[in-house]
């Protein structure tokens, strides 16, 4: 049988690394995460388990970087069977009229424009009976959380949809 191929974005810690490790038990990884030390340890934790992986230390919102991924991984396996989105941006929690607006673009481009860039480049790539898993966070309308929480359902959005142009004819699109 062919080996299985995940991509996990946010792979260098907490959810992202959790479920590399994890899944690295039947799937080949492909991390991606801007933290290479994070992307190291993981790499190691995988090994252990008689794992592989590879490490891809780029920031999802380099247009440029995940386009070169894309086009590697369509030459190595020409496929993607798994995707777990968890990269994401938390800028920090503020009243909105103190929201620093650098944060702002940051939070939207990494939460947003990146996850619509990702879908974008993996919808050729994943196998029609593939799984592409994302995380909501209900935080929309609380309290200092304008920026993130915005963000985030603005993100859940544009994966909602996905997940119904899919319905026919695949991938399976699950937010969690």
């Amino acid at each position: 049988m062919t080996e299985k191929i995940a991509l996990i974005t946010g792979a260098s810690r907490g959810l992202g690394a959790a479920l590399s490790e994890k899944l690295s038990e039947n799937h080949h990884i492909i991390a991606v995460a801007r933290t290479v030390g994070g992307l190291e340890e993981l790499d190691d934790k995988i090994k252990l388990k008689n794992g592989t992986a590879t490490l891809a230390p780029m920031d999802i919102t380099n247009r440029d970087a995940m386009s070169q991924l894309f086009t590697s991984i369509f030459e190595k396996w020409g496929r993607i069977d798994f995707w777990a989105h968890t990269a994401i941006h938390a800028p920090p929690l503020s009243p909105l009229n103190t929201i620093d607006l650098g944060d702002l673009d940051k939070t939207i481009s990494t939460n947003v424009t990146a996850t619509a860039l990702l879908i974008n480049f993996i919808s050729p790539l994943i196998n029609k009976k593939g799984d592409a898993l994302f995380f909501d966070d209900p935080c929309s309308g609380m309290k200092f959380y304008g920026a993130y929480g915005s963000s985030k359902s603005a993100q859940i959005s544009l994966v909602q949809s996905w997940a119904n142009e899919c319905k026919t004819f695949g991938p399976n699109v699950t937010v969690f």
